[in-house]
């Protein structure tokens, strides 16, 4: 594919690797951005500009081949901001894409619209059961990518679960930072639940194989993460055995910890959202058999390899590192609060 490529967030941690990689493979790159450009290898292929911008999305797109979609909110932006950039976010990409004849939309959308699924690993047709703003967003988010791939576009759907790797901070930075001051780090309950994750590295070979698989391939859904994984326990027991202090991943009883988020989280004292501390509760992992039978689809990278990748990253660049956000973007640490003060219990 020796067309241009269009990809929205090319500032986030998703975005910037994608097109990062297409350069290198010899693209044409084009990416779109609220935030300006940081990488020196993209910065003059980038554009700074709204998703929700109509005018300004069909231009960048004229003449594309294709788009990955890759632009959207996290878990702990407000609620109406979440829907609105989302939704409002991919409904005109995808119009864009229509007015301006792009031939496939890859919109990234993730495992999080599925819910709190009991039934594991789940499938691609299991139902959408969103539980709170951010999955009913994702949720309507692909409503709208299936009403434009009915009307003819070729828009693949892939949903990957939480991705991590260099670069990415949220609630990992919490714990690299804990097990860097020689600390235990809690887990709700025994820990003993198997909770499937995602390299980036392997989530980019993906993405850039369904640019050049055969439309009707493509033009589906799909789920993607790691095909070894372990349990909570032992991926965070890998992080602290390599800070080298010694230190164990210990449990809190779920039920009091889950309280006590609750209310952390509506006095907004604590950024751990409820959806993740009730995901961490159950078994959480998808299959991917229909990737691997249609597309190919081969990650090299374990949850271990991942988490340790990107713990080696932190380390390597906190002290040039950026100032600890209130989690705006994935490559943001997470303003720890309430929770800053329960370190002195590990």
């Amino acid at each position: 594919m020796d067309h241009r490529i269009v990809v929205t967030g090319s500032a986030g941690m998703l975005g910037g690797n994608l097109a990062r990689r297409l350069v290198l493979d010899g693209h044409d790159v084009l990416g779109v951005d609220l935030r300006p450009q940081t990488d020196p290898l993209l910065a003059a292929r980038h554009r700074v500009g709204d998703v929700r911008d109509l005018p300004l999305m069909t231009e960048a797109m004229t003449g594309a081949a294709a788009v990955v979609h890759c632009a959207g909110a996290l878990p702990s932006y407000p609620a109406e901001q979440i829907h609105d950039l989302i939704v409002g976010g991919t409904r005109t990409v995808l119009e864009a894409g229509r007015l301006a004849g792009v031939e496939r939309v890859v919109h990234i959308s993730s495992t999080a619209v599925y819910g709190l699924p009991k039934l594991v690993p789940t499938p691609e047709d299991h139902p959408r059961e969103p539980v709170d703003p951010y999955t009913r967003a994702k949720a309507r988010a692909e409503e709208l990518a299936e009403e434009y791939r009915a009307g003819g576009m070729c828009v693949p759907i892939l949903r990957p679960k939480t991705f991590l790797g260099p670069g990415r901070m949220g609630l990992f930075a919490m714990l690299f930072e804990w097990a860097e001051e020689g600390r235990n780090f809690p887990v709700l309950g025994r820990g003993d639940k198997r909770i499937q994750m995602f390299a980036i590295e392997d989530l980019v070979d993906a993405v850039v194989g369904v640019l050049d698989t055969p439309a009707d391939v493509a033009n589906d859904t799909y789920n993607l993460a790691a095909a070894e994984f372990g349990t909570l326990r032992e991926d965070f027991q890998a992080v602290l055995d390599a800070a080298g202090h010694g230190k164990r991943v210990v449990s809190l009883p779920a039920g009091p910890a889950l309280t006590g988020l609750r209310l952390l989280e509506r006095t907004r004292l604590s950024p751990v959202y409820g959806r993740l501390a009730r995901k961490l509760l159950d078994d959480s992992y998808v299959s991917i058999d229909k990737a691997r039978e249609r597309l190919g689809f081969r990650p090299r990278l374990s949850n271990k390899d991942a988490i340790l990748r990107t713990y080696a990253w932190w380390r390597e660049n906190r002290a040039a590192g950026s100032p600890r956000g209130a989690g705006q973007t994935s490559r943001d640490a997470w303003r720890q609060g309430a929770l800053s003060l329960a370190k002195v219990f590990f």
